[in-house]
């Protein structure tokens, strides 16, 4: 509270040299009657001059150091009793803070100079006010990080701008104490006039807020950070990452040896002397680090570490030099690495998840000045637990993803099968447990499939989906359907498969959901060049032709399979012999930052057919995948050929009886031709009971035509639509014996329609070529 205005002045033997209006009107005397008269005689007995006013008598200061004569040296001032007794209050309150208030208060002078502080202050109370009043503020604190507090007081002198709550930490000159956090606040003194008089300082000491404050802020990125991959080493150099230095100076994590490489977890406790494999470490010292990541080692017995994995209790050290010396004899190596840059103290936490030991993580320090205590044990608990419980989902999915992908590769053709319609390059790099793939299915008629597919998706569920829709076309395959009617089936088959999904427990139900596959089909005949082909919701494949020109096939785009909603359509045209088909994945465009760019790249890569395949197949690798891909990545190659008349013979029948025995006549002929002799009996049978069953069942005009390439077809065209049956004659029967014996006679035979009747084929092994 100010200082009121004077009611007169003094000079130094009392008399009055200036009179104010106030004291006119309190007095009742003027200016002319008062000034030169003793004040004695003015003012009336016991400093009263009206009810309830106090009159008050304060020195001046003399211009420089002595009062001149006649100069004021003293001034009165009236004061009521409110104003009195706040002047009192506010005293005493500002005498308080001083003497009582725990809060750490000081003022200075404008060289920080202390000029007053509180004594009975936390943390002051052992100290002597002479020992302080007069020193420099670094001086009363020199434990602190002056270079930063003193500029800023400083600046609050010269602009006037508060500081507020500016944290000050305080170190100990040696380990013996503890780091103190104090927060502190100052704001300038100035007189009535403006004239700065020094500044005000307040320091509190928040060192255990702001330590409470620093492990929840921990504890809330460590969830936010570890955990982030299911990656069992990357979850261990994630809580290094968060723990260095925040909490400590280093940590390790070392993993069970066994877990790492995809064991169960054993429960514990475990044996002291178990192989555990170092996973992360993270230091402010290199040396530090007693093994490198990925080593196996053990640790001696007894240590911290072997008592933890024994017990599954944690250990704090919080002395190395005085707790830690009869153990560190044990781990020599380990305990010359400590002392070589200073340890002091330490922690080891089992990571333990339902019981299951999954290692165990060490955490030191060396620069921070304070030894581990319980608190920083507590923080260290969380911070392995959530480690372990990461590791643990991470080791889990890392073993079903390991089981997808081997089920994905066994899946997955691994070599392209024999056939003569094309040569075939392809490129299967898995991202890991996804739903690509690609098969290359030989047909009837010399004829070859192509197909690549993709699964959304990844995981066990996602493979074995992939598995029955590659089974699936493999059986629709076998009927020699359309590609657009294979399609239409294999959409019932996704409709199924997603009917039994929604019956999955959650969540698998709510993965199944999402099920979502495409398909690519594409048949090519040798003989007549003919190429039909028909997608599921899947990229139209690349022809490139033998002048070097690539375009992408116009295939009609029907719906993703599974969802049943529309019909699927097919697209047919004639290739010349050396055109090259590309078939690919989505996967394999995910390497450029836009899809069209991917696809102007395949195009690139496949401008030149005549190439090897295999070098056309690393071009477009090295083109569109600069880096491993994050999804499946499937190309399917492959150059047309056309099979000659020297492959091919053909014969028109007439609807007779007669024809079988033409039918051997003229395959005895051809084979004998082709130097297939060892053959004549079996191929001779089968094409005789082929036109024995047109000739009965069929209908004119009837055609025989036999294939060589890596076997030997047989087969008879007629306009009849009835498809014939495998049936077993009984003992008494005349007949009925003719399909039955082409069945055991062949490879395998079949039925396939085109536009004007049917096609019976049946297919047997060529065991000796001549020629």
């Amino acid at each position: 509270m100010t200082e009121p205005d004077p009611l007169m002045l003094l000079d130094a033997e009392g008399v009055v040299v200036e009179w104010s209006r106030e004291a006119e009107r309190l007095l009742g005397r003027t200016a002319e009657q008062a000034v030169g008269r003793p004040a004695a005689s003015l003012i009336p007995p016991e400093g009263r001059a009206a009810e309830g006013l106090r009159l008050e008598l304060r020195p001046m200061a003399a211009a420089d150091g002595a009062a001149a004569d006649g100069a004021a040296a003293w001034a009165v001032s009236a004061r009521t009793e409110a104003s009195a007794a706040q002047w009192a209050i506010n005293s005493a309150v500002l005498e308080a803070l001083f003497t009582q208030s725990p809060l750490g208060l000081h003022v200075l002078d404008p060289e920080l100079r202390v000029l007053r502080f509180n004594a009975n202050a936390s943390g002051a109370r052992d100290v002597d006010p002479q020992d302080v009043v007069g020193r420099h503020i670094s001086d009363v604190y020199p434990a602190c990080d002056h270079g930063q507090v003193e500029p800023l007081l400083r600046k609050v002198l010269s602009t006037g701008v508060k500081l507020q709550d500016h944290l000050l930490h305080c170190c100990p000159p040696s380990r013996s104490g503890r780091e103190h956090i104090f927060s502190v606040s100052a704001f300038r003194l100035t007189d009535p006039d403006g004239q700065l008089l020094g500044i005000a300082v307040s320091v509190t000491d928040v060192t255990e807020r702001e330590h409470t404050r620093a492990r929840l802020s921990l504890l809330h990125d460590a969830r936010m950070s570890i955990g982030t991959t299911l990656d069992t080493m990357k979850t261990a150099v994630e809580l290094t990452e968060v723990a260095v230095p925040r909490f400590a100076d280093a940590a390790a994590v070392d993993l069970l040896d066994s877990v790492v490489r995809g064991a169960d977890p054993p429960l514990g406790p475990v044996d002291p002397d178990v192989p555990v494999r170092r996973a992360a470490f993270r230091s402010l010292h290199s040396e530090l680090g007693a093994f490198p990541v990925g080593a196996v080692s053990g640790f001696p017995f007894p240590t911290p570490f072997t008592q933890s994995l024994t017990d599954l209790e944690p250990r704090v050290v919080r002395d190395l030099e005085t707790e830690g010396r009869e153990w560190l004899a044990n781990d020599p190596q380990r305990a010359a690495r400590l002392r070589s840059v200073g340890a002091h103290s330490l922690i080891v936490v089992p990571l333990v998840v339902r019981g299951a030991v999954l290692g165990l993580v060490s955490f030191y320090r060396t620069n921070h000045p304070d030894a581990f205590d319980d608190d920083d044990l507590t923080v260290a608990v969380d911070l392995a637990a959530r480690t372990a419980l990461c590791v643990d989902n991470a080791r889990r999915f890392t073993r079903e993803h390991t089981v997808a992908v081997t089920l994905q590769r066994h899946l997955v053709r691994s070599t392209p099968p024999r056939q003569d319609a094309a040569d075939i390059a392809r490129y299967y790099l898995p991202a890991g447990a996804g739903g690509d793939w690609f098969d290359v299915i030989p047909l009837s008629g010399a004829r070859v499939a192509l197909v690549v597919g993709d699964v959304s998706g990844r995981g066990l569920r996602t493979a074995a989906t992939m598995a029955r829709l590659r089974t699936a076309i493999d059986a629709l395959a076998v009927l020699d359907l359309e590609p657009d009617e294979l399609l239409a089936r294999l959409d019932d088959t996704a409709l199924r498969i997603a009917e039994e999904s929604a019956d999955w427990p959650t969540p698998a139900a709510a993965s199944a959901e999402s099920l979502r596959a495409t398909c690519l089909y594409v048949v090519y005949d040798p003989l007549s060049r003919r190429c039909t082909a028909a997608s599921a919701g899947h990229p139209s494949p690349l022809i490139t032709h033998p002048d070097g020109t690539v375009e992408q096939l116009e295939v009609p785009t029907g719906p993703p399979l599974g969802e049943g909603d529309l019909p699927f359509d097919a697209c047919d045209l004639r290739l010349a012999e050396g055109s090259l088909l590309t078939l690919f994945s989505q996967g394999m465009l995910c390497g450029t930052a836009e899809p069209e760019d991917g696809l102007r790249r395949l195009r690139e890569a496949v401008t030149r057919p005549e190439r090897p395949l295999k070098d056309i197949c690393d071009t477009a690798v090295y083109t569109l995948l600069p880096a491993r891909p994050r999804e499946d990545a499937v190309l399917l190659l492959a150059r047309t050929r056309v099979l000659g008349p020297d492959r091919v013979a053909t014969w028109e029948l007439p609807c007779d009886p007669s024809s079988a025995a033409t039918a051997r006549c003229r395959v005895r002929e051809q084979l004998i031709a082709w130097g297939l002799a060892d053959e004549l009996f079996s191929a001779e049978l089968i094409a005789s009971e082929l036109i024995t069953n047109a000739v009965r069942y069929g209908a004119a005009p009837i055609h025989l035509r036999l294939i060589r390439d890596q076997a030997l077809t047989c087969e008879v065209f007629d306009s009849g639509g009835n498809a014939p049956r495998l049936r077993h004659a009984r003992a008494n029967d005349e007949g009925g014996r003719g399909l039955f014996i082409v069945a055991r006679m062949a490879q395998s035979w079949g039925t396939r329609y085109t536009g004007s009747g049917k096609v019976i084929w049946a297919r047997q092994a060529i065991t000796h070529t001549e020629g």
